[in-house]
């Protein structure tokens, strides 16, 4: 195992332990995050997101797999157990995600997942009639980032 992947062995060895302190730790000041609800988060954002995500998560789960390093970077895959939220559905989301890695920090992460899929679990029948709606997914964008948004705000007031 080469130091890029056990970087991102570090980073999802302490997502599964939900310790997001050392999750943070991995990222670079100037790194970037996006998948198919959170896009073109900075730093700051995608630290906050995986706080939110790991304190508003409370049976969630992950596996991860795969860790390989690229020319680019690294690739990972990982799987998400948890319930939604927003209609306490049961979702399993199946991710692929990408790495790139300077000076031992990750600069640019992304995740890769069917939003359809995702959808027709976390929304039931909305998902299965507008999953693969471009209308459906800038609303889901929209709602996670006014929940991020409020988070970051609530965090900051506290200090």
């Amino acid at each position: 195992m080469n130091a890029n992947e056990a970087l991102i062995t570090k980073f999802y060895t302490a997502f599964q332990n939900k310790d997001v302190a050392t999750m943070q730790e991995c990222y670079s000041d100037q790194a970037t995050f996006s998948d198919e609800a959170f896009v073109n988060l900075n730093a700051k954002e995608v630290c906050a997101m995986w706080a939110m995500l790991i304190k508003g998560g409370k049976d969630m789960r992950i596996d991860f797999s795969d860790i390989r390093a690229e020319e680019q970077g690294v690739r990972a895959h990982w799987d998400a157990y948890y319930t939604f939220s927003a209609t306490g559905r049961k979702v399993l989301n199946r991710i692929d995600a990408s790495f790139i890695i300077e000076n031992g920090k990750i600069i640019r992460h992304t995740d890769h997942f069917n939003f359809y899929n995702w959808s027709k679990q976390s929304l039931g029948l909305t998902g299965l009639l507008l999953g693969w709606t471009s209308f459906l997914k800038n609303k889901v964008r929209k709602q996670a980032s006014t929940k991020l948004a409020a988070y970051m705000e609530k965090e900051l007031s506290k200090d």
